[in-house]
This record gives structure tokens, sequence and C-alpha cells, in this order.
């Protein structure tokens, strides 16, 4: 999907098109202000001008999208807010609405299920879909396909999307990036020299910022580059795995099919806070923020039906530093206030002196609810048992 989060938010205020927004932060009070509609008013009446600007942002928090717009002075997701405002002050800013974006997801991957069932999900806003068998699939190098999709997801949401058609899942996902937005490319077999070569290395889905930064330090930039080099060698430098895995994709070989289904190995709540929270002078404050976190786990995995047994807490501290502890117990559950009780337990083997910029909780090990092996007798499958139980006022926060 074509700036995801960004084009759902155009879509309730439809004034802002054409401007640099940025979606990020925490809901703000100048964010309920201009809601404050009059009677008989609606969201795309509020004026330009009463949107809250990124220059006058104070806090922490990273960007999560942009619009086109905003992406041309250089910002772009996972960046600061803070250095956002230094490259363009002018933008608006807006907060992050999941459970909007949640909704319209749902509605456009009906779209594609309706037209294409083999779909493989692959988080709020990205598919991999199988044209193989789909009648009319094939025609065009399957570009008819293609536009049929794009139609549907715009007349069924008003959103826009950006399909790569390739041979495999690797090239796909590539060619997805080609024609942004609202473009289609496809990429047949015979194109991996003059149009995957000549990209970036870190264009290739899997090759980070840190392997990119050692390809570089051997004068390989490009796939293309990475192809010329000697399977063994890239063996050598990058370890059996990664060194075999990054020849087959520099030749564009990718054997994964698209998966129609696939289990979740756990889900997570976590929040960065405006300003950094000690856990001695802010107790309550994190206490409180801890215990909405747990329960919002909670429902995330009482609404998707699943349990999980294993409980795990994250810290990012003031240096950036992170640590993590987690626990197994001997039940499956998906209740918020065991997730906060043994969630609580794990915080006591962290150390709390420094001040806190994130806290997370997570929920590992699932099963589906009702399932066997959720219902199984306590402590079956050689699980560890829980600590004692303690009460949640006794933990840390």
């Amino acid at each position: 999907m074509d700036a995801f989060y960004a084009s759902v938010e155009l879509l309730r205020y439809p004034q802002l098109k054409g401007l640099p927004v940025v979606i990020g932060g925490g809901r703000r009070s100048v964010d309920e202000a201009i809601r404050n509609l009059p009677e008989g008013g609606t969201l795309a009446d509020i004026p330009v001008e009463s949107f809250p600007r990124l220059k006058d942002y104070t806090g922490r928090g990273v960007i999560t999208t942009a619009t086109y717009p905003a992406r041309q002075f250089g910002i772009g997701s996972a960046m600061g807010l803070m250095k956002a405002a230094k490259l363009c002050p002018q933008a608006l800013i807006l907060p992050v609405d999941f459970d909007e974006y949640r909704r319209f997801s749902r509605a456009f991957k009906k779209v594609i299920l309706d037209i294409a069932p083999l779909m493989e999900d692959r988080g709020v806003d990205e598919v991999y879909i199988d044209f193989t068998d789909v009648p009319g699939g094939q025609r065009e190098g399957g570009r008819v396909l293609a536009r049929l999709i794009q139609k549907s997801i715009f007349d069924a949401t008003g959103l826009t999307c950006s399909i790569g058609v390739a041979p495999n899942k690797l090239i796909a996902k590539m060619a997805s990036e080609f024609n942004k937005p609202n473009g289609i490319s496809v990429v047949y077999e015979d194109d991996l020299e003059t149009r995957i070569w000549p990209l970036p290395c870190r264009k290739v889905n899997g090759i980070g910022p840190k392997a990119d930064e050692k390809l570089k330090r051997f004068g390989i930039e490009t796939v293309g580059q990475l192809a010329a080099r000697d399977r063994d060698w890239l063996v050598a430098t990058f370890g059996k795995a990664t060194g075999a895995w990054m020849h087959e994709v520099s030749w564009g070989r990718d054997n994964r099919t698209v998966v129609t289904e696939s289990e979740p190995v756990s889900m997570s709540r976590e929040t960065t806070f405006d300003r950094d929270l000690h856990a001695v002078r802010d107790r309550a404050a994190l206490g409180a923020i801890f215990t909405d976190l747990c329960e919002r786990l909670a429902g995330d995995l009482q609404r998707k039906g699943y349990v999980g047994k294993t409980i795990g807490i994250k810290l990012r501290y003031d240096d950036f530093k992170i640590a993590t502890r987690d626990q197994t117990i001997d039940r499956f559950t998906d209740d918020g206030k065991t997730i906060r009780q043994i969630g609580g337990q794990c915080l006591k083997r962290v150390p709390l002196e420094r001040p806190l910029r994130l806290l997370g909780v997570r929920v590992g090990a699932l099963a589906k609810a009702g399932s066997p092996e959720a219902l199984a007798p306590a402590g079956a499958g050689g699980h560890r048992p829980a600590a004692e139980p303690v009460s949640t006022t006794a933990s840390l926060f």
C-alpha cells in the first residue's frame, strides 16, 4: 500500500492532500482540540491552519510514515520527530490511529482475496499474491490482474497501492518499489541484469544496514557486484547460511511459496515515552502505562484467538541500551492480570537505576485458544513452572 497510514488519514482529512504530513508520536491535546467540531461540521471542514506543525512538536517519538510531499524533504519512517522537524518544520503532524489502519487493512485484503485467494499476509499494509492459477492471471505477464486489483482496492477503500509482478517473491518485493505511488512493475527472468543488478544491495529484502556496510567495505555496492563475487568467498566472508543466501538472491533465485496460513510466534505491545521516566520517581505513571500495555496485549490475544505461555518485557534506557527478560508459566493465558503479574516479576530481574525511554510487554509460545495444546494439563510439554505468584502491587511499577 502507498504511504498506508498517511493515505488513510488523508481520507479523513482531504484538505491535507498535497501537503507534507507526518504520522507519529502519541495523541496530544491539540489533536483532540481540532476535533471539537461545531454541530454539523465534518473533519474535512477543519482549516489547515488548525493542524499542529512539526516545528511545534515537543517530546520524543518517531515517524511511522509520511506523505510523499514530506518525503521529498528527506523525511522517512523510523526517523526521530525532532530530526524531522529540522528537515521540514512546516510539516503537519497527526497521531497514529492503529484501530483505523487495521480496519482499512482488513478491507483491502478482503478485496484481494475475492480476486486471488492465494494471498500471504505480510503485515498491515503488504501482501504476496500467487497469480499462477487465477483466471487471466498470466495476461500481459500479470499486468491485467494487477490493474484489476488496484482498481478494486481503490473503489472499495479510496486507497492506492503499488504492485510488483515477478517470477518469485524476492523480485516481486523489489519490483513493488519501482513505480510508487499507484504503479505496476512487471519483471521477467530475463530482466535480472538490466533491472535488478544495478540496484543497491540494500534494496534486497534481508540485507540490512550492517551487512550493507560490510559489503561496501569490499567494494560491493550493487546487486550485480554481489552476483559477480564467488559463492565460496561470500560463504567464507559472511558465514555458511548468509553467504549462500546472498549468492542466491543476487542471481534472483527464490523458491519460497506463498503461505496462506501462518501462526504468529508472539504478540507484543510497546510505547516510547515523550520524556524519560524513572522507575522510582515516576513509579505511578510507569505502573499505569505498564498495566495499560498488558491489558491491550491481552485484548489483542483475545481478539485474534491466541493464548501464550512465555511472558516477557523490554526496556530501552536513556543511553539506548535494551534489556529484555521473560518467564514461561505452566498454563497458557490471554488474561491481562496474569500478563501484568508475570511481567512485573520479569521487571524485578532488570536494573532500573537509569531512566527509561521505552517499555514493552510480549507474550510468546502461542497456541490457538481452545486447541489441544492450549487445553493440556498444566506443566505438559516440559515448560518450567512460573515463580511463586505475587500481587501486582508488589512489582516495581
